[in-house]
């Protein structure tokens, strides 16, 4: 996971290159989910947390 102050100085396009790899990460946890497979369920939701904040980043570059 990167840190809440990384996420600020990363570029715009650093941030969309690392929501493409934690939407897969997510993606790859819904399978694991399902199949009873996953170890820390909590991670699901730091992901999606991690995601919108990537997003907020974005949002305050334009």
């Amino acid at each position: 996971m990167v840190k809440k102050k990384e996420e600020k100085k990363m570029t715009k396009d650093q941030a969309t290159k690392k929501i493409l790899m934690l939407k897969k990460d997510l993606f790859n946890l819904r399978f694991k989910k399902v199949n009873n497979q996953i170890n820390n369920p909590a991670q699901y939701n730091e992901i999606k947390k991690s995601i919108a904040r990537l997003y907020t980043t974005i949002k305050n570059y334009k």
